[in-house]
């Protein structure tokens, strides 16, 4: 069951260790401005921290949500307009084929793994839209990549079907929306505006 996120900002933090840290090395990476240097800087910094001892994500997102993955919002700067969701993927659980609704994105895996598979649009007819796969990794703990519009399109998968996986997601902006692509004729999909909903922290 999904709730209505808590009210996050730069006044009322979720309190965690190393969140200090976390909040300097992301400010300093916006701040650089363009696109492709913040998130360049921000997977840099997101391996190092997912590393260090001294910081440890809020008690909440070990726990998983058993009919969908966890989204958990534990920051939102009001000055520079980043938000940080946490994810908690339960064995088996996936994002279908989906965008970012325009916002670069940068995700590192802090525990378990994870199976991201890149498509790129090839055609669009009206509301149907020609996807490929493009390439796929899989992702360890302490790994990070990043997402520029209009490269955006791809899915997530926990491949585990016994362990959790945990990921941190840091977005240009609030994400509370995203096209989500659903398969009609081999390659094609159609596609369906989703509202997107954070889960409680508690």
């Amino acid at each position: 069951m999904t709730t209505q996120p808590d009210v996050i900002n730069d006044c009322r933090p979720v309190e965690f260790p190393g969140l200090d840290k976390l909040i300097v090395a992301i400010d300093t990476a916006v701040a650089l401005g363009d696109a492709a240097a913040v998130t360049r800087s921000l997977r840099q910094a997101l391996c190092a921290l997912i590393r260090d001892p001294e910081v440890r994500l809020p008690d909440c997102v070990h726990e998983p949500v058993q009919d969908h993955y966890a989204r958990r919002e534990i920051y939102r700067s009001q000055r520079h307009g980043y938000s940080i969701v946490a994810m908690t993927w339960g064995p088996g659980q996936a994002t279908p084929l989906h965008d970012h609704n325009g916002l670069w994105c940068v995700e590192g895996v802090w525990h378990g793994e994870l199976e991201i598979t890149q498509y790129e649009l090839r055609e669009r007819d009206g509301e149907r839209f020609l996807f490929l796969a493009t390439g796929g990794i899989q992702a360890g703990p302490g790994s990070a990549g990043s997402l520029i519009p209009p490269h955006e399109y791809h899915t997530i998968r926990n491949p585990s079907s016994e362990a959790i996986a945990i990921t941190l997601h840091i977005y240009k902006g609030p994400m509370d929306c995203c096209s989500k692509f659903h398969p009609v004729d081999g390659d094609w999909h159609e596609r369906e505006r989703s509202e997107l909903v954070t889960d409680a922290l508690a």
